[in-house]
């Protein structure tokens, strides 16, 4: 992994001590730079006429795009509900479209689910939706965590098994790689 590389991490889940947050928490364990977390659940619901011409955008919101802005790469962590994307992380993306943070980013999507399919609908449509938005989804630093449940320590809200660690160091390393070519 490349020191120094500063990730924005988002999770579409606002769970406490959820698989998805042991993802979360394992990666950045992972990660030799520094990282920031984004606190979306406190983003208001996204209204063009809060951040229209003349708006000043709201203090969460600013500072979600000033995270984004600052950092060399994106990490979505999130779970699967109802075959798509949280509405808490669809409505950060809503609010990042417009304002250019995310233009060329180098991103990662990791999804982990208790079923067999590793949350692949949000994955893919999370995907989709970075990828209109600009960003440069790093597809070797994507994941589908399939059965997440096992996998994770409740108690210490990280990930426990090594094929899955091993998977994550791999993903961080295609992104955190995709971030440095960018710096050259």
């Amino acid at each position: 992994m490349r020191p120094g590389i500063r990730l924005l991490a988002l999770s579409g889940s606002l769970r406490a001590r959820s698989s998805n947050g042991a993802v979360l928490h394992s990666a950045l364990g992972l990660h030799d730079g520094p990282a920031t977390t984004a606190d979306i659940g406190a983003l208001p619901h996204f209204n063009p006429d809060l951040d229209g011409e003349g708006a000043t955008p709201p203090p969460a919101v600013a500072a979600l795009r000033a995270a984004a802005g600052a950092a060399d790469a994106i990490l979505v962590v999130s779970p699967e509900y109802a075959h798509g994307v949280p509405g808490v992380l669809k409505n950060a993306l809503d609010w990042l479209v417009s304002s250019g943070e995310c233009v060329g980013k180098p991103v990662a999507v990791i999804t982990a689910s208790p079923f067999p399919t590793g949350g692949s609908h949000a994955n893919a449509q999370l995907r989709e939706t970075l990828r209109m938005m600009s960003g440069q989804v790093i597809d070797p630093a994507c994941l589908e965590i399939p059965a997440i449940g096992p996998k994770t320590d409740p108690t210490t809200e990280r990930v426990t098994d090594e094929p899955t660690l091993t998977a994550l160091r791999t993903a961080l390393s295609h992104l955190t790689a995709g971030a440095a070519a960018q710096r050259s």
